[in-house]
């Protein structure tokens, strides 16, 4: 029997695991919408497979664009299955040297970003009782790591964006996952970052240490962006898919790390913290 063909909305699908889904998808038949922030990628994007797929001019941080796109792939294809928020990037270093204004910016384009996606396709969404919206998060909005406190958090806040929407969507047959990649092979921990040089000397066997670490990994990471679009295609077409998925060895690793660790900590101050009810 064949696949039914799904409609997608990809964010930032240009570069990264945007790019990777894109191909995969057109690829195997389905119908994909992608937002670009340059007029030349839309029109390359529209050309790439005519009827299938469809370019948009659109960057996260615009709600009217955004609100735009979402109209746009309606007309185009009448109605969205699945919805993916892609687009962010990392803003890594020390917490205390990182801007205000960059903080705002970061928190803008992975947080708010996929907040102003969410509100446009929602009521076409819960019109159809259908859908899908797969926020892709990170492990590191699962756990902190030492060069990523600003990033880590826009993360975790769009985790828990994520956990209380499956929640509330939920009733009305629409699906949510947070899709939480470890490393993979994209340019997130290259061109897409924006490394802050760590200047305090207090945190230059810290802060410092990991970013050295995080721009040594760049191009060498183990995950492979086919395969986590492969999966991101099956999860879809799941009749009752999580609200976490994790992709790739170094994430799963990590994450069993942190909740046994976090679990052991419970336990262990309990005795302090549990006695505080009336």
């Amino acid at each position: 029997m064949a696949e039914t063909i799904k409609n997608w909305f990809i964010t930032g699908a240009s570069t990264g695991f945007g790019e990777s889904l894109a191909t995969l998808l057109l690829a195997k038949g389905d119908r994909v919408v992608g937002t670009f922030r340059q007029p030349a990628q839309v029109a390359a994007f529209t050309q790439r497979a005519p009827g299938q797929s469809l370019g948009v001019l659109a960057d996260v941080t615009n709600t009217a664009q955004i609100t735009s796109a979402v109209q746009q792939a309606l007309d185009a294809f009448g109605h969205l299955d699945v919805v993916v928020n892609n687009a962010g990037y990392g803003s890594l270093g020390s917490i205390e040297e990182i801007s205000e204004e960059e903080t705002q910016r970061q928190f803008d384009v992975n947080v708010f970003g996929p907040l102003r996606l969410i509100r446009a396709v929602l009521p076409h969404l819960r019109a159809r009782r259908s859908g899908h919206i797969l926020n892709i998060t990170s492990v590191g909005g699962l756990l902190g790591l030492v060069h990523s406190g600003i990033y880590n958090s826009s993360k975790f806040a769009l985790e828990g964006i994520g956990e209380s929407l499956a929640l509330q969507l939920a009733p009305l047959g629409i699906h949510v996952t947070n899709v939480e990649p470890g490393p993979f092979r994209t340019n997130w921990a290259g061109p897409s970052a924006t490394y802050l040089q760590t200047k305090i000397a207090d945190y230059v066997p810290s802060v410092g240490e990991g970013l050295k670490a995080s721009l040594g990994r760049d191009g060498n990471q183990v995950g492979d962006p086919a395969k986590a679009a492969e999966a991101m295609y099956q999860l879809v077409r799941l009749p009752h898919p999580p609200v976490h998925l994790l992709l790739g060895g170094p994430a799963y690793q990590m994450a069993r790390q942190k909740f046994q660790a976090i679990g052991q900590e419970i336990e262990d101050f309990a005795y302090l913290g549990e006695p505080t009810d009336f």
